[in-house]
């Protein structure tokens, strides 16, 4: 696998407490998305991500942000059907 997979073509808005490390999932093929799960294959490793502040983020899910693990809007240009 080269490109990872489109798990979504829209953020997931998720609530996390600042300070707090989440492991995003870089390759789109976690159950658990926007997190990983360890279904990650080589080439992919989860991303830790620690927020400075409490508060609402929005995680990129289409995998294709140029500021991972945040949304950049990359999704926008992407087919409403995920692939992958």
């Amino acid at each position: 696998m080269n490109e990872p997979k489109i798990a979504a073509t829209q953020p997931a808005a998720v609530e996390l407490k600042g300070g707090q490390t989440i492991y995003w999932c870089a390759c789109g093929l976690s159950a658990n998305q926007p997190y990983c799960d360890g279904s990650h294959t080589a080439g992919f490793n989860p991303m830790p991500f620690t927020p400075p502040t409490d508060g609402t983020y929005y995680l990129c899910q289409c995998k294709r942000t140029a500021t991972p693990p945040l949304c950049d809007g990359a999704h926008s240009g992407l087919s409403a059907t995920p692939k992958g």
